[in-house]
């Protein structure tokens, strides 16, 4: 049976929660059997271009380097919604039904109990940033997939017309004077700060400025989603901020955190960005720059190609550029493959994860639609994707990953659902910022 399309139920007897149980938060202890170094290896992955890509991986290995191994790769897709709490169940019961879990940087704290640290995979070839951001207690736990970034989208046809007709700039610095209290010249999209952002936002606004192309600058991802604060988090470290201090105590509190806040508020309250942003996320993002009514955003990576693509995107393919996210801060994090600690057959499941990291593996990875963290393979593979090498550079240059703890992914929602409203002014920033920073210094421990 080929992997591709292999779903497989969960063994019976296990009940699903909907909300992630305790796998403990010291990593540690000893658990599983090494194997006899072949025979069957599970694994766990999530439905979409990740399992997608990853089964034509696991086709090949299974029908080349697994037959001389003698390992066969059976693969079980969740869904994308109940992946991560199916996982700690299995973890909670300290199941051997799978032998690789799928993990992400941002939870990788949580569940490092239940894995078995990487002491023999390669990671040299990945971007520092992916393997750092899966490294818990300075020991890495996870070895990455794909990788996740975030560009300034925008209508470069537009930008470049504004940029190149003078005439129109003594109008340009009226409006940039309401909107930031500064008259500034337009500049190209790899120049802009966050001030820069929200005046062209103004700009490109007919409530700012009738004769705008567009009916809103921008789109904000707003929702009170977890999701939602990777993206706010890039308008907060490009300001100078961060979660956390130096001695890794909740740093939200501070001038540049409220600075990011009013970012948000200011262009979602002067309507510069639909009302609809309140309950925005990334699907909201692809269709109104699909749609051509908005003339930038900040957007995930994977965005890029749908939007390029003339069939799926008529309006505005190729109209479209990529821009680092204004303030010169992306947010990386990295979907991958972890060791159960409960697993049976680890020595065959480490000879997979040592295929996985390698530059032939992630290079069918990508031709199959995954997004690798390894820069070597993006910038080789630009012919399947014109944003990989424009991925490459960013995360170099402009990649962080928040901290790693046991409750990273709590945190993400926490702070989501201390500043949503405070984002769309529907609260002021202060008390909202107070009350994320309380969160996450419980969060912490």
């Amino acid at each position: 049976m080929k992997a591709a399309g292999l779903v497989i139920a969960l063994a019976t007897g296990l009940a699903l929660v909907g909300c992630a149980p305790s796998t403990g938060s010291k990593a540690g202890g000893s658990g599983g059997e090494q194997g006899s170094g072949s025979g069957t290896v599970k694994m766990v992955l999530w439905p979409g271009p990740e399992g997608d890509a990853m089964s034509k991986v696991v086709d090949a290995y299974n029908a080349g380097q697994g037959s001389k191994d003698k390992i066969k790769v059976e693969m079980t897709l969740l869904s994308r919604q109940d992946t991560f709490s199916k996982e700690a169940t299995l973890m909670a019961a300290k199941s051997n039904q799978q032998d690789i879990y799928f993990v992400a940087s941002y939870n990788v704290g949580q569940y490092a109990n239940s894995l078995d640290p990487l002491t023999s995979v390669d990671a040299s070839n990945y971007f520092p940033v992916a393997v750092d951001g899966l490294k818990y207690q300075d020991k890495q736990y996870a070895l990455p997939l794909d990788v996740s970034n975030h560009f300034l989208l925008y209508r470069k046809d537009l930008v470049d017309t504004l940029l190149g007709t003078k005439s129109q700039w003594p109008a340009y610095q009226a409006v940039a004077q309401r909107a930031i209290g500064e008259r500034r010249d337009p500049k190209p999209a790899a120049e802009w700060d966050w001030n820069d952002y929200t005046a062209m936002a103004a700009w490109f606004s007919k409530t700012a400025n009738p004769s705008s192309p567009t009916r809103y600058g921008t789109i904000l991802q707003a929702k009170n989603l977890l999701y939602n604060t990777m993206i706010w988090d890039d308008v907060l470290w490009g300001s100078g901020g961060s979660w956390t201090t130096p001695d890794g105590k909740a740093n939200l509190d501070t001038p540049a955190a409220a600075k990011a806040v009013g970012v948000y508020s200011t262009i979602y309250k002067n309507g510069w960005t639909s009302k609809d942003s309140s309950q925005a996320e990334f699907p909201e993002t692809q269709a109104a720059l699909k749609a051509g009514t908005t003339a930038f955003a900040l957007q995930r990576s994977a965005g890029f190609a749908e939007l390029n693509d003339k069939t799926k995107s008529p309006l505005v393919a190729g109209k479209l550029a990529i821009a680092p996210v204004p303030g010169q801060k992306t947010h990386v994090h990295a979907l991958a493959v972890a060791l159960n600690k409960y697993s049976e057959n680890k020595d065959a499941a480490t000879k997979f994860l040592n295929y996985l990291a390698t530059k032939d593996a992630m290079s069918a990875y990508a031709e199959a639609g995954g997004i690798p963290a390894m820069p070597s393979v993006l910038q080789d593979k630009a012919s399947i994707n014109p944003a990989f090498p424009q991925i490459a550079e960013s995360i170099d240059k402009y990649g962080y990953s928040v901290p790693v703890f046991p409750n990273t992914f709590q945190a993400y929602s926490k702070i989501a659902e201390s500043l949503s409203g405070a984002w769309v002014g529907q609260q002021d920033a202060g008390p909202a910022l107070k009350t994320a920073n309380a969160a996450l210094e419980k969060l912490l421990g």
